[in-house]
């Protein structure tokens, strides 16, 4: 896969959490989102218990709470779509505050903003223990069909690489004294989006090119085989068993 490639979410650590392989997280987090999904939306202190089993995971990876709350506001525009969702909803009506708002409305911008903010604070969990290459040998690890993977890693290799070409083109364009200020300057944007595309293709097929005469042919080797013994499963499994027990009282109580 390459030299380590960081990420901004990523929190160098070494914590339990850390040092556990990279499938076995990937594997815990998915399995914690289906279970929150699954919960019924009526068992409000299922959610609370989650955000708990959330916090002693913050803890035990030693991330501190601001670091995971700033990462949390990634999912304001669903808050957005979720605050509405009582104004527009069809149905039975109630009285808060002087406002009418619909029952279902309600029920249904707390079913998002709850499982929606557990699944992203999950997923900020994840990625601020593990680095993007990890996560990659991870989803390799668990089988995921080779294509998607080759297509994930070269996706986050050149997105860098493009935004660093677009941030040498920036400066170019400042050091001759263009600033956009208007409409007027539209064409040289979009002249510059234009060199950009062709600067993006024409490296892909020279990188394409490059791993083809060193014996490219379709898949990329494993250079590092990632294992987890038993107890680093049972270990992770212990976030989607204590989510699974709560899900399950939330449909029997």
């Amino acid at each position: 896969m390459g030299a380590g490639h960081a990420h901004k979410l990523y929190r160098h650590g070494h914590s339990p959490i850390h040092d556990l392989p990279p499938h076995c997280k990937l594997a815990a987090a998915f399995a914690f989102v289906v279970v929150v999904v699954s919960t019924p939306r009526e068992a409000v202190w299922a959610f609370g218990l989650y955000a708990v089993l959330i916090a002693a995971v913050a803890a035990a990876a030693r991330i501190p709470a601001g670091f995971l709350l700033r990462r949390l506001l990634i999912e304001v525009p669903f808050v957005a779509f979720a605050v509405l969702m009582p104004f527009v909803a069809q149905g039975e009506r109630v009285e808060v505050l002087g406002m009418s708002l619909s029952v279902s409305g309600l029920w249904g911008a707390w079913n998002v903003l709850a499982k929606g903010t557990l699944g992203v604070a999950a997923s900020v969990l994840l990625a601020s223990t593990t680095e993007l290459r990890a996560l990659l040998l991870g989803l390799q690890r668990l089988k995921l069909p080779p294509l998607l993977v080759q297509i994930a890693s070269f996706m986050i290799r050149y997105g860098d690489v493009i935004t660093d070409e677009l941030r040498r083109m920036s400066i170019a364009r400042r050091s001759r004294g263009f600033e956009a200020s208007g409409i007027r300057h539209w064409g040289v944007l979009a002249k510059t989006a234009g060199a950009l595309f062709i600067r993006s293709y024409e490296r892909g097929e020279r990188v394409h090119l490059a791993m083809v005469s060193r014996g490219y042919a379709g898949s990329m080797p494993v250079i590092d085989e990632v294992v987890a013994t038993r107890a680093q499963w049972a270990y992770a499994a212990v976030l989607p068993a204590a989510a699974l027990a709560v899900c399950l009282m939330g449909w029997t109580l």
